[in-house]
C-alpha cells in the first residue's frame, strides 16, 4: 500500500508481514570498501581479475565466485579458507547502515532471521562490530547446496521461522540477494542505490532511520501466536 503525505511530497509504502529476512554485508553492515579491499588483496595473490570479482561478486558465496573467476585446477576449498581469514582480521571500516540496530530491535525477536552468503563466525563477527543484534536464526552459504541467487537460503529461513515465504519481506542489497528473494516468492525490499531490471518496481530504501514498525497482537484464538507487524518504507 501507497499513501501520500499531508505535505503531498513524500510516499510512504506499508508492507504487513510476519516475517522479515535480512542479507548482511551492504543490508545491515557497511562492509563494502573492506569487502572489497579484501577481494582485491586475494585477487592479487591468485592471478585473479579483481574487477571482474568485484563487479559480480556482491552477495554471492566466495567459493561460487572462485569456481568461475579462478584459474583452472584452482583449489577452492583452500581459497574459501584463505579468504575467511583475511575477511575476518579486516575490521577497520565496518560500521552499521544507519538506523539498523533499532530497526532491527523494533521486529519481533521470533520473526526475524539474517540470510547471508558469509560463514557463521564471519557474518555473527561483523555484526558485532558494528553493534547491530543478531537474528536467532542465522542461514549461511553452508547450510544449503545452492547459494543466491537462488532461493534455497530465503525458503531455509522461512522453514526454520515456521513462516510461509509469502508472509515474508526479504532486506538486500545486492543483485544475487534481490533475485533470490524474489525467486523464493517473498516481498523484497532493496537497500541502498543498485538498480537491474530486477529491482525494477520494488520498494527502495537508502537506510532505516525513517522506517517504522507498528506490532499488531494476534488474536487469542489465533492458528499462529506471534504478531504480525507493519512497516512503514518511506519512498
Amino acid at each position: 500500500m501507497t499513501t501520500a503525505s499531508a505535505t503531498g511530497d513524500v510516499g510512504i509504502t506499508s508492507l504487513t508481514a510476519r516475517a522479515v529476512l535480512f542479507d548482511m554485508d551492504g543490508t545491515l553492515v557497511d562492509s563494502t570498501a573492506v569487502v572489497e579491499q579484501v577481494w582485491t588483496a586475494f585477487a592479487a595473490e591468485n592471478g585473479m581479475d579483481a574487477r571482474a570479482i568485484i563487479a559480480t561478486g556482491h552477495g554471492v558465496r566466495a567459493e561460487d565466485t572462485m569456481l568461475r573467476h579462478g584459474p583452472t585446477g584452482f583449489d577452492v576449498v583452500a581459497g574459501a579458507d584463505r579468504l575467511f581469514d583475511l575477511e575476518l582480521a579486516a575490521v577497520d571500516g565496518i560500521v552499521p547502515i544507519p538506523g539498523a540496530r533499532a530497526f532491527v530491535e523494533s521486529l519481533p525477536a521470533a520473526s526475524i532471521a539474517l540470510v547471508t552468503s558469509a560463514r557463521r563466525a564471519l557474518a555473527l563477527r561483523r555484526l558485532e562490530i558494528a553493534d547491530v543484534p543478531a537474528p536467532n536464526v542465522v542461514v549461511t552459504a553452508a547450510d544449503v547446496e545452492r547459494g543466491k541467487p537462488a532461493p534455497d537460503c530465503y525458503l531455509l529461513a522461512a522453514e526454520l521461522l515456521g513462516i510461509d515465504p509469502a508472509d515474508a519481506i526479504v532486506f538486500e542489497d545486492a543483485e544475487a540477494g534481490i533475485a533470490a528473494g524474489l525467486a523464493a516468492g517473498m516481498r523484497t525490499v532493496v537497500v541502498g542505490s543498485h538498480e537491474s531490471e530486477t529491482t525494477r518496481g520494488l520498494p527502495r530504501i537508502r537506510d532505516y532511520r525513517d522506517v517504522t514498525v507498528t506490532v499488531h497482537d494476534a488474536a487469542p484464538d489465533a492458528p499462529d501466536p506471534r504478531p504480525s507487524f507493519t512497516i512503514a518504507l518511506p519512498l
